[in-house]
This record gives structure tokens, sequence and C-alpha cells, in this order.
């Protein structure tokens, strides 16, 4: 079955509302009415009423159906300020929680964490800081996860693999890269994926010498120790993972080499380079960023994303909420 009938499947009729703090921007209210329309999720759309009410309807958009929310005027205000202040244990006073909740991103957040809404999407017109900021200090990370981290699914036909992490953390150490591999193991699964990891390195078992190498193999050390049940092996270059001879040539005895679906890049600079190329050379879709590791799944956006890349990434987040 295609991936987004998959999806669309398991989310549909469980009743998930997903917040999106960029109520007026023309490609999220498409892809909003879309999701609704087809009766995936409910939107809750933030802004002043008039105002999206008004770019709705510039869309040729029934407003029936949206829920609107403005932090200016909502009933709720008070104690969403109230739980923020508590949830900053002392790091905001009342009235910077009352200044900053009036920003959409950590409006929505909010709404969130109180269970208003089961997920958020933004980044449409906000850069990532925007969007992960207010995720990391209100929904924080999962118990025994020290990172957030930003993975694609790559789809091909019925191809589907996993790169991480290609667009949080730029240099990330050997303990943030076993956290990257245990998050992006649980994404695959989430997309039907059987997760293979490889580890990424320019060596495979031993062939270069670097700190660069020695990372790697510290990393996939503590993320086979940490998570005994992944099928998870490193160092392997990318031949070695991918191809199955050279894996059998250069890692006879990996349990990965040869047929990993999971990917995970020893930096963001080599993970952004990689999947841009199977992207534009390989004719591969990518999805996401989707972000990982968070209570609860807050979705970036890229700047230059289409209507259609907003319909996509909702349906993951939705689905990430189950």
């Amino acid at each position: 079955m295609d991936l987004f009938e998959s999806l669309k499947e398991k989310i549909k009729g469980k009743g998930l509302k997903i917040v999106f703090p960029e109520g007026t921007e023309t490609r999220i209210l498409g892809a909003a009415a879309r999701l609704y329309a087809e009766g995936l999720l409910t939107p809750i759309l933030i802004g002043h009423v008039f105002e999206v009410r008004a770019a709705l309807t510039a869309r040729g958009l029934n407003v029936e159906g949206f829920q609107i929310n403005d932090p200016d005027n909502c009933d709720r205000f008070d104690e969403l300020v109230e739980k923020f202040v508590a949830r900053r244990n002392g790091k905001v006073t009342e009235e910077q929680a009352r200044q900053m909740l009036r920003d959409p991103n950590y409006f929505g957040t909010m709404l969130v964490y109180t269970g208003i809404a089961d997920g958020m999407v933004s980044g449409a017109i906000h850069s990532t800081a925007d969007t992960v900021r207010p995720a990391l200090q209100i929904i924080k990370t999962k118990p025994g996860v020290k990172s957030v981290s930003g993975a694609f699914v790559m789809v091909r036909n019925n191809e589907r693999f996993v790169f991480g992490d290609c667009a949080i953390n730029i240099k990330p150490d050997a303990a943030t890269l076993a956290d990257i591999a245990a998050a992006s193991a649980q994404t695959a699964t989430l997309f039907d994926i059987d997760p293979k990891v490889a580890m990424l390195s320019f060596s495979t078992m031993g062939s270069g010498k670097s700190e660069d190498v020695d990372k790697v193999v510290e990393a996939t050390k503590l993320a086979k120790e940490a998570h005994p049940e992944l099928a998870l092996d490193g160092e392997l270059q990318f031949d070695a993972a991918f191809v199955p001879s050279v894996g059998a040539q250069k890692a006879p005895q990996s349990p990965v080499a040869g047929q990993a679906n999971v990917f995970i890049f020893p930096d963001i600079q080599s993970g952004n380079i990689g999947y841009k190329i199977a992207q534009r050379l390989g004719n591969f879709e990518a999805i996401g960023p989707i972000l990982q590791g968070l209570n609860a799944p807050i979705s970036d956006l890229s700047r230059g994303c289409n209507e259609e890349d907003v319909y996509k990434l909702a349906i993951i987040t939705a689905a990430q909420a189950l």
C-alpha cells in the first residue's frame, strides 16, 4: 500500500487535532482544508479570527469546520499562562509568560502540552529555531532521551529509507548519535519499515583512523548497549551499508551491512548533503524533517514548502500522535 494511504488509514476517524500557528498562510489553509474535507483530522488555526476568516474566504474556502484560536482573545489564556510559568519552573515571570504566549508558536505548543491539540505543524514562514525552541522549553524530550533530532523519510515508489540527523544537531557527540539512531529506528517503524540501522562513516570496521571514526564507533557501542533489540551496526561506509555484495566483502559478520534502511550520518553537514543528493539525483521524495525525541509531535516545515508538503507532514504528525 502507498505510504500515505497507509498513514491515512491509521489516523482517519481518530478525532485528532493538529494546530497550525501560521493561520493565515495560504499553503497552510489549503492543506488544512483538504485534511478536514477528507476527515483525517481537525485543524486548529492560530491568528486573529477576522484575519483567518478573511484569508480562508480569499482562497474560496468554507470557514466552517475550522477551529480558530486567537491568543489575544482566548478564554483559556490565563490558565495557559499559569501552566506555562509552572512548566518553566521559575525561568519566566507571569508578565513574561503573557508576552511569550502571544507568539503563535509558543501558544500553539501550549495547546499541545495541555492536550487541546495532539500535535503541531509550523515553519512555513518561521525558522526552525522559532518552531523548535518552544517545543524544547514546553514539550521537552522523552524520558531517557537527551536530544531532539530531525529525520527525513526518503521515498521512491516502493522504496523507503530513513536518514538522520539532517536538520538539528550540527556536530553531535557519540551519545547524541546513539540517541539519534534509536529515535530514527522508532520513526522507521511508524512508516512500516523494519529498522536495520547503519552508523555511517568514511570507514568500515576500522579501515580508516580518525577522531571522527572513533566517535561513530563509540556511538555504535552506546546504541547497542541501550537498545540491544535493534538491528544496528557500524561504523559502515554507505556502500557497505547499502550494497549486499560490498557489505559481504567489507563487513561479513555484520547483521546490517548490505541491507540497511536507516542511515545515521555522523554530522548535519553530511546528512543534509546526503538527503539532497538522493532527492535531486536519485529522484527520492524527501519527507520531513520529522522532529524526533519529543514528548509530543511537533513538526517543522521548510520555508520553501508547498501545500502538498504541509498536507503530508500534518498526516505524519497525526500518525506520531497515535
